[in-house]
């Protein structure tokens, strides 16, 4: 399957991408550049919204730290119903710990900027 990453504004400081397919170290490149084009508007918030990914490599899991260390530890980084292999993945790494990890989308806690 195809990976695909696509990103949208939900409201100032809140940026939202939907990822969808195998993230892989073939598709990576298209997870960090969308990563460092959302970083240049500076959210406070960043949504990943993971259902569609089914497998998430090593490769993925460091576009995650380079995310974490391009917006800087001011950003909040939501990762939004994860399947389970990739939360699998995200736990194994020690990833769960630097993100916040949501069964579903809580606009309430994510978009009061």
């Amino acid at each position: 399957m195809a990976f695909n990453a696509v990103s949208e504004t939900v409201k100032p400081g809140v940026v939202k991408i939907t990822l969808s397919g195998e993230l892989d170290a073939n598709s990576a490149g298209v997870f960090r550049s969308e990563i460092e084009n959302v970083a240049s508007q500076k959210p406070k918030h960043l949504v990943l919204l993971m259902e569609g990914v089914g497998y998430m490599a090593s490769a993925g899991v460091r576009v995650l730290v380079f995310a974490k260390q391009k917006m800087g530890a001011g950003v909040d980084i939501f990762v939004v119903a994860p399947q389970e292999s990739v939360l699998e993945t995200l736990q194994l790494t020690g990833m769960n710990q630097a993100l916040y990890i949501l069964e579903k989308y809580d606009a309430a806690r994510i978009e009061n900027v």
